[in-house]
């Protein structure tokens, strides 16, 4: 394709998504966000979890809502994050439930949303605890390479979930408090991570890296896990994009977060499915016995490479997968149920390495996990998702119609 049919190709896109926006405005219809968000705060109500733990489950959903409440003003959407966060965080600014020993890199994520809670209300429980997070990476235990273990009971592992779980975080409270080194550290973290996990044939990321090559899910000569598992490239690509929010503009790393960037973008687009516009929950097998499209992923990778276009890290050719894949998620994911509520089918309840029991890698793992409805990270990712396709759409709708 010519180079001014596709730029005519994606403003074209770029109308639709916009016109699509206007028609939701005109039947006084809320954006898929705001109607997502409004399930969180109905099943959920003040507690984003079955149980009572500190966990990053919250994170996802709560940087979602963070986003509808910075597109509406509307402060019930703040409010929540607050009673959320408030859960856990006491006067003195500790964490119910959180053990900084068990050096759980998923552990830090919800210091975003303490971040965003220090930066609004100024409170200074919120600060201390987002302190002690921070404390908990200066601690964390490393690979002799300087990158992150995952969890200190998982040793010498790397798993592209824990890029998501703690950079960003890093980021921005480097970025809050001035810790310009930090940024070095950050980008170390991408770039060990690709140079360690990334396929050179396919482009893809294994799911998990073992620097000791002793796991028996590792690779005994390149320490790789076995697939590529959707949703933990999902969480790779988010704490890309997150992490260029926050990194400075003049940093000779950027660069090479942004070339990092270019080729996840590239790989993902050449398996997302020609069809129904998704993304598998193993992504080179779509043809597989038992493979299926899989929506947290799906949304990851739409969230992805939105904001990524959206903030001009990534060329507007990507749109039309962009709108493939959104339009996929809300066919085949999204349904109405008889109370008008939105719900989300097709995510993964969860997936990893090692453990007990064991969790080998393989293929007939990965879909052996229970799919369910309304999962946190799933819900979380869609709104993510949602909120990004409705900025995109508005940032260029004035563009169109002049």
């Amino acid at each position: 394709m010519r180079s001014d049919q596709l730029i005519k190709r994606c403003l074209l896109i770029i109308a639709i998504l916009a016109q699509c926006s206007l028609m939701l405005q005109a039947q006084n219809k809320q954006p898929y966000s705001q109607r997502m968000t409004q399930t969180v705060m109905t099943i959920w109500k003040d507690s984003l979890t079955t149980g009572d733990k500190w966990t990053y489950d919250q994170g996802v959903i709560l940087k979602g809502i963070e986003g509808v409440w910075q597109q509406t003003g509307d402060k019930r959407y703040f409010s929540y994050i607050q009673r959320c966060m408030d859960r856990y965080v006491t006067a003195d600014g500790n964490i119910r439930t959180y053990r900084q020993a068990d050096y759980n890199i998923d552990n830090v994520l919800c210091g975003r949303n303490l971040l965003t809670l220090y930066k609004v209300l100024g409170a200074k429980k919120y600060y201390k605890a987002a302190t002690l997070l921070r404390e908990q990476l200066r601690k964390q235990p490393r690979v002799p390479e300087g990158g992150f273990w995952h969890k200190n009971r998982y040793p010498n592992q790397m798993w592209l979930d824990g890029l998501y779980m703690g950079e960003p975080f890093y980021a921005e409270y480097a970025a809050a408090f001035h810790e310009d080194t930090a940024f070095n550290d950050i980008a170390r973290q991408f770039v060990l991570m690709e140079e360690k996990a990334r396929d050179t044939k396919t482009g893809l990321l294994y799911h998990g890296w073992d620097q000791s090559k002793k796991e028996r899910w590792a690779n005994p000569e390149t320490g790789q896990s076995a697939n590529f598992w959707g949703r933990a490239m999902g969480w790779y690509g988010m704490a890309l994009v997150d992490v260029l929010d926050y990194f400075p503009a003049q940093h000779p790393k950027r660069v090479e977060l942004l070339a990092i960037l270019n080729r996840f973008a590239e790989a993902i687009v050449k398996y997302q499915d020609e069809n129904s516009g998704l993304w598998y929950q193993v992504l080179d097998k779509s043809d597989a016995k038992g493979n299926y499209p899989e929506a947290s992923a799906s949304c990851m990778f739409v969230y992805t490479m939105a904001k990524a276009v959206r903030q001009g890290y990534l060329q507007p050719n990507y749109l039309p997968a962009i709108q493939k894949g959104y339009n996929g998620i809300i066919k085949k994911f999204i349904e109405t149920d008889a109370n008008g509520q939105l719900n989300l089918n097709g995510t993964v309840s969860v997936s990893g390495l090692g453990g007990k029991p064991y969790r080998d890698g393989s293929y007939e793992y990965y879909l052996s996990e229970k799919v369910i409805t309304n999962d946190a990270k799933g819900v979380g990712a869609f709104i993510l998702a949602s909120v990004e396709v409705e900025r995109l759409a508005d940032a260029h709708s004035g563009m169109i119609k002049q």
